[in-house]
Order: C-alpha cells, then sequence, then structure tokens
C-alpha cells in the first residue's frame, strides 16, 4: 500500500446524541473507549444534524449535500440517492476499496452507493422486498424469522433484554462481520470502511450483561423548562411519549446507555482488529451518528425537531493520522455535510465541486456564521438557525417562534422568545432564516416576517401499529 495513502473507518450510529459520552462532560454514562478516542483525537462540539431523521440525514453524510439540494427533508423511503459522486465512490475513484456493514437506509436497498460491497442490516424492512444479510444470517443459524420475537417496537421506549444469543446481537453482529471485512482486504490498496450500527435506536433490547452495568439510580434525570404549554405543536411533539410512566421512562433510559455501551466496547474490537492486520497506525478513525434522541428530555422521545438532544450529534476524528491534534475539542459550528468534505481532505482527496459542507480543517476557510436546518412539511414542520450562543426555533403552525442562549442555558430550558430584552435579537435571527426558507415555506412569509398560520384544534391520533412494531418475520412478510 501506498505509506501516504490514510485508511478510514467511519463508526455511525443513529440515535446517539453529542454530550452522551464522558468525555463531553456526562459522568452517568459508560464511554470508555469513545473517552480515549477523544481525548487522542478531535472531538466537535457544535456539530449539527441539519435534517435530524435517519435517511435525509444520512443522505447529507454521503454526499456532502444540504436537504434543500438533495430534496428530502421529510424521511421519503423511496428516494433515490441524488446522481452525484458519494463519498465510498470518490474514495473508490482514487484507488481505494470500499465496504460497508450494517444500516445504509438508501433505496433501492441493494444500492451500494459507491461501496465495492455492503454487508446489510437493515432493522426487519421488508416492505421493499429484501432480506438483508443480518435477516439471512440468522436463518442459517437456526433463528429464522426470530429478530423480533423481543416484542419491542423499532419507535418504541419499553424494553426488555436480548432474548438470543449474544452473536445474534445486531451489535455484536455487525461488529463481527466488520471485523471479517477488514480480515478480508486487499493489504496492497489503502481502504475506506463504513461501520454503521442501528442502535441504541429502539428497540430497547440490550444484551443482560450491559443492562446489568447500569442502575436507574445512577443516571441523569431528564431535563424540564418552563416554556412547554397546551399550544398545538407541543402537545404533537409530546405525543408519543405521554404514555409512559416514570418506571418505564427509567428503564428506558438505562437500556440506551446499555446499547451506547455495547457499541463503545465494540469499538474497541474493531481496533484490536485494525491493529492485528497491521492497519491501525494508517488508520483515521471517525465516530458520529446520524441524530440525536430527546430519550425523555422536555417530556419528548426520539428525533425530527431541533432542540439539543436531536439535532447535536457527536463528531470525533481521531488516529495517528491526525495525532498532532490530539486532546482538541472545537467549538466552532459545524453540520453534517462537512463530514464527507473533511474525510476527503484528510486523505488527500479532491473534493468534489457538488458539495456543499466545507473541510473543518482546513485553515484557509472561513468559520462558519450559522447553521440552518430543517425537518418537515407537515404540522410539525420546523426551522432551525444557530448562530453563535442562539438558537432560534421555528414553528409555522401557530407560528411559534423559540430563542434560547445556549451558553448560559445548554438544556434550553428557558425560552427567550417572549423577554423584551432579546426582541431585537429575535428579528435578526428572523431575518438570518427567511432567505433560507424553500418550497412551501415562503407561504410563511409575509412582508419580511414570519407569520406562519393558525394552529388547528389538537387531536390525539392514535398508533394502532404500536411505532413501527415488527412480528415474526417468517416466511417474510409483504406489504401490499
Amino acid at each position: 500500500m501506498n505509506p501516504k495513502k490514510k485508511n478510514v473507518l467511519m463508526i455511525c450510529c443513529d440515535h446517539w446524541f453529542a454530550d452522551l459520552m464522558g468525555c463531553a462532560g456526562r459522568h452517568d454514562i459508560m464511554t470508555p473507549t469513545l473517552d480515549y478516542l477523544a481525548e487522542h483525537g478531535v472531538r466537535f462540539d457544535n456539530c449539527y444534524s441539519e435534517c435530524p431523521v435517519c435517511i435525509p440525514a444520512r443522505r447529507t453524510m454521503m454526499t456532502g449535500l444540504l436537504p434543500a439540494t438533495h430534496g428530502d427533508r421529510v424521511y421519503s423511503d423511496r428516494m433515490p440517492m441524488p446522481q452525484v459522486a458519494t463519498l465510498p465512490q470518490v474514495f473508490r475513484d482514487n484507488g481505494y476499496q470500499a465496504y460497508a456493514v450494517g444500516k445504509l437506509h438508501v433505496f433501492p436497498q441493494r444500492d451500494r452507493i459507491g461501496f465495492d460491497d455492503v454487508i446489510l442490516a437493515e432493522e426487519g424492512r421488508y416492505e421493499f422486498g429484501v432480506v438483508d444479510d443480518y435477516q439471512a444470517w440468522l436463518g442459517e443459524n437456526g433463528y429464522v424469522g426470530q429478530e423480533f420475537m423481543h416484542g419491542m417496537g423499532n419507535n418504541n421506549y419499553l424494553t426488555r433484554p436480548w432474548h438470543l444469543d449474544e452473536r445474534a446481537h445486531p451489535t455484536t453482529w455487525v461488529t463481527t462481520q466488520m471485523m471479517k471485512t477488514i480480515k478480508r482486504l486487499d493489504p496492497t490498496r489503502p481502504a475506506f470502511l463504513y461501520c454503521s450500527y442501528a442502535f441504541p435506536h429502539p428497540p430497547l433490547v440490550p444484551l443482560q450483561q450491559f443492562w446489568d452495568m447500569y442502575d436507574d439510580a445512577e443516571l441523569c434525570a431528564p431535563t424540564g423548562q418552563d416554556w412547554l404549554d397546551d399550544r398545538y405543536i407541543f402537545q404533537a411533539l409530546r405525543e408519543p411519549e405521554i404514555d409512559y410512566s416514570e418506571k418505564e421512562k427509567r428503564r428506558a433510559r438505562r437500556a440506551f446507555y446499555a446499547q451506547c455501551t455495547h457499541i463503545d466496547y465494540s469499538i474497541r474490537s474493531l481496533i484490536g482488529t485494525l491493529r492485528e492486520c497491521n492497519m491501525l497506525d494508517d488508520t483515521v478513525i471517525v465516530f458520529l451518528s446520524d441524530h440525536g434522541d430527546m430519550l425523555f428530555d422536555h417530556d419528548m422521545v426520539a428525533k425530527r425537531c431541533f432542540y439539543e438532544q436531536s439535532a447535536k450529534i457527536p463528531l470525533i476524528f481521531t488516529g495517528k493520522p491526525v495525532s498532532d491534534m490530539a486532546g482538541t475539542v472545537r467549538h466552532d459550528l459545524a453540520e453534517m455535510a462537512d463530514v464527507m468534505p473533511t474525510i476527503l481532505q484528510l486523505c488527500g482527496l479532491p473534493i468534489p465541486s457538488t458539495v456543499e459542507g466545507k473541510a473543518l480543517f482546513d485553515a484557509s476557510l472561513p468559520a462558519r456564521d450559522f447553521v440552518f436546518g430543517e425537518i418537515g412539511e407537515d404540522k410539525k414542520a420546523t426551522r432551525m438557525v444557530r448562530r453563535g450562543d442562539y438558537k432560534f426555533i421555528y414553528y409555522p403552525c401557530g407560528n411559534v417562534k423559540q430563542l434560547f442562549d445556549l451558553k448560559n442555558d445548554p438544556t434550553e430550558s428557558h425560552d427567550l422568545a417572549g423577554d423584551a430584552a432579546y426582541a431585537a435579537l429575535l428579528a435578526e435571527m428572523e431575518a438570518l432564516m427567511i432567505p433560507q426558507l424553500h418550497g412551501m415555506d415562503l407561504d410563511w412569509v409575509r412582508d419580511g416576517r414570519l407569520v406562519g398560520y393558525p394552529a388547528p384544534e389538537y387531536r390525539p391520533t392514535p398508533n394502532y401499529g404500536l411505532y413501527n412494531q415488527r412480528g415474526y418475520h417468517w416466511p417474510p412478510p409483504t406489504q401490499c
């Protein structure tokens, strides 16, 4: 292998929010591996997912395009990838081998989006006519159709321990398949490796040994606030959370933490495999998540909003090739679109002209002034601007505006939008947001101001599918 060419191991999780690591100041979570890697690498503590839901975020991650360009700010699970150079394709075009293991979340499901090969684990999505590699492995190893017989839903926060052998747990399986992939690499060519874990995203089914590592009483309590009221948008955002008892909430947080620690420990095995294959010294390791999870902060769960725990993601670059920056914590604004150009620049590869993000280690580029985020086109549509220490969140349904001082109020417990002392700042943030709006959003603007539209009466909508509950997967289910 050309010694000047670096390998890359990119590790992506789902629902892991930025501050849920010991290195980010949380002492109730066990992440010794990530803490060590961050201590000896570079951690960005103000990186945002521009559209905090799985598919749009991953489209941005793999193309460097913003949602307005790649076309999805909703969750368009039948939208093909945009016809631009993807991150793995750029690597392959420059002599690399590129392999992915785990969750890709693209359409069609077997679209390799530029990888040489993808070993797929797609959370039981049979509706597109694909049996993924994990499900095939289950069938070949005596577990046919049993992946979801634990009874926990894919967007539900009830929990119980994993019901099959440890080797059949999706986190363990993805780790094992990535280790095997590393061992099969061509030693004469550099490699781009993408290890994509579906957890800690529900179902909350941790291995018993990781569950046992935590005690409910040791976990930080969910964050409260003084602004949650009965306005339509807040009732709608809270709806998935209201049915859980306090005991169930405590158990959910414990299970979520356990699933994070399982991943943290699994990363040690990936690093060990790189070391034993004599690849570690030439490998840049990247850790991130597609978005976060409210996990009962502000009486909410999951994602699709722009409070810190949903929208801000972990981003770590580490390994011997970046050791000259070891111990750095960057506070400047970053976003998902920056991941692709930053990795390419670290490897000395060309950045496609289509990329809209910036290479974060390029000192010649100016610091980003603000980050714009957008999610949804229905009554829960949300837009966000983060600039400096302040964040402006806008809900057009009911014309609800929120302003937070993240320096003095990092948990967003106090909304400043109604404070006359901040009226000028609120107007500045609104003026900054309006030029970013497009499509249907333009109907929310009148005479240069955000006016939105009247909110209807709130009526709860029962979810009879129990938030994406799966069932017995043999024979493979079909969808009409």
